[in-house]
């Protein structure tokens, strides 16, 4: 199939009658279907003729028709936070006198955490004194030297008030699973699997400078990754097939999720432990509570040690679930692999999946920096929206800050003239289609996952960066590779016509990212991904460019 091109035919070729049936069509006339245009009341009526091969009929309000951009149909959302801590501060009066009671053994428990810490980092740093080759399996003496801080993470667990933890079933040998996967709650879960299976574990590469667990976790051969490069996730997969491939490497320890959760449900998982083909040993923890939620959810570390040091005991399970193995006569894909081990987790947690992902992670973190009331309302299970729109975790922080700064409701709702206000425009007609596109409820307000997904709708359509192309090309008239506001005002008076000279200088602004008093293409195209929905205002300038 050819590239798609605004000035390419719109109907494939693949799609036209067999050439036997267009030869005897010759002669007959070609219809024609008419592009209709309204902008603020004017009606334009396009025909291109056989310029473009076939032509639209465009009757509705949609202001990105020109893009090939139909409505679009809100992805179904859940009311689930699985990152929510449900004990975030203490409440009641039996906790307040267990921390009372607790405070003397809290103290005992310290120095023990403390000594502990020291004798496994000190192990370990003996164990790793003199090792160059850390790209090979780490030989024997070293390992077993590590038996030490193994059972000082042992020690670590006891003080944190896990005198017993329950396990159902068994670690399968590591020649039959290779590869570990678990759903990921608290960080008491690496201090477990470290002990109680000494993998090697895929970790972000800013734990390296934390003190003592980079040390401890370099001992583990840790496999880094950036999760925002492809060249990291690459090359992390590499060393996973690498090292899951070897029987002198421990197993590979992965926690598919990306981040933690509250446990009451999962999240969507990441392909790293999957595409390598080897089999998997799922394993679920559980923290059963009652007044005290383990999870590492909206709750700083600090106080997560406090409360757990406060406790009598802290209940915690593990159970290894059966090995999932690869289909191999289908030659089963990796998504379909870990769909399979996720509904696996899932069950047995008697629990859902949802489509959640670590980018609602930083949405939450987001909302959190700008004091919203509700954080929660942010989330827009990200895995969905970036398998439909590939659009990345980071472009939907950054539209969540354009989002906030539009001023939303103690629910998370912004108004028609909140969301007219930031993106500079005048009340008008086109400026009412532009909010009317997004309301897909007609409810004369907006979430932010409304906003999310039109401007993602808008910003991924196949069209979109010629179309900018195209803009850009008919408001600089003189073709001196820059717009001037006297061009940007003209260009803009065809689409909102009556543009005071102050609405214009203020979208100028927005538009001149650089402030040097012109607008550059790189100025002009930046704006338009940040706000891919001011792309409308340029369609009188697109279509002339297709329909000079």
């Amino acid at each position: 199939m050819s590239d798609q091109s605004i000035f390419a035919p719109l109907l494939p070729s693949d799609h036209l009658p067999p050439k036997s049936d267009r030869d005897d069509q010759e002669h007959a006339p070609e219809p024609h279907v008419i592009l209709t245009v309204e902008h603020d009341g004017v009606r334009h009526q396009l025909s291109n003729g056989d310029h473009m091969g076939t032509h639209i009929s465009e009757v509705d309000d949609n202001p990105y028709a020109f893009l090939g951009a139909n409505r679009f149909d809100m992805p179904g959302s859940t009311t689930v936070d699985p990152f929510r801590n449900n004990t975030p501060t203490v409440e009641g009066v039996y906790e307040w006198l267990k921390i009372v009671v607790c405070l003397p053994i809290t103290l005992v428990r310290l120095v023990l955490f403390g000594l502990a810490l020291m004798v496994g980092y000190l192990a370990t740093r003996t164990a790793l004194l003199g090792w160059k080759d850390r790209s090979s399996p780490m030989p024997k003496w070293r390992t077993r030297l590590m038996c030490i801080t193994r059972m000082s993470a042992r020690t670590i667990l006891f003080s944190f008030g896990y005198q017993w933890i329950r396990r159902k079933g068994k670690p399968a040998p590591r020649e039959i699973a290779p590869v570990v996967v678990s759903n990921h709650v608290s960080y008491i879960d690496p201090i477990f699997f470290f002990y109680e299976l000494f993998p090697t574990i895929v970790a972000s590469e800013s734990h390296d400078s934390m003190p003592f667990v980079g040390t401890i976790i370099r001992a583990m051969q840790v496999i880094y990754v950036n999760r925002f490069s492809p060249t990291s996730r690459k090359h992390a997969i590499n060393e996973i097939k690498r090292k899951a491939s070897c029987d002198q490497f421990p197993r590979v320890l992965l926690f598919p999720e990306g981040t933690t959760t509250n446990g009451r449900s999962i999240i969507s998982f990441q392909l790293g432990a999957f595409i390598p083909g080897y089999p998997i040993q799922p394993v679920i923890v559980r923290y059963p509570h009652v007044h005290f939620d383990q999870s590492w959810g909206n709750v700083s570390l600090a106080m997560l040690m406090f409360r757990m040091f406060t406790q009598f005991h802290n209940f915690m399970e593990v159970e290894y679930l059966p090995v999932i193995t690869p289909h191999e006569n289908r030659k089963e894909s990796a998504a379909r692999l870990a769909q399979r081990t996720g509904h696996a987790v899932a069950t047995a947690l008697n629990v859902v999946q949802t489509s959640h992902s670590y980018g609602d992670v930083l949405l939450l973190s987001k909302a959190l920096e700008a004091n919203q009331e509700n954080p929660s309302l942010y989330l827009v299970e990200m895995a969905g929206i970036e398998a439909e729109f590939h659009l990345s975790s980071l472009e939907a922080v950054d539209f969540l800050d354009v989002f906030l700064s539009m001023n939303p409701d103690s629910r998370g709702q912004v108004e028609i003239h909140h969301f007219l206000k930031v993106l500079r425009l005048k009340p008008s007609t086109l400026s009412e289609k532009i909010f009317g596109f997004i309301d897909v409820q007609k409810s004369g307000k907006i979430t932010f996952k409304q906003f999310l997904v039109g401007s993602a709708h808008v910003l991924k359509q196949p069209l979109f960066h010629q179309a900018c192309e195209s803009a850009f090309t008919a408001c600089d008239g003189d073709g001196k590779n820059c717009i001037l506001e006297k061009e940007f005002g003209d260009s803009l008076m065809l689409s909102i016509p009556g543009l005071s000279n102050n609405e214009i200088g203020e979208l100028f602004t927005l538009f001149d990212i650089d402030c040097d008093g012109k607008i550059s293409k790189d100025d002009f195209i930046g704006c338009l991904r940040r706000y891919p929905l001011l792309i409308a205002l340029f369609s009188p300038c697109v279509l002339q460019q297709i329909c000079p």
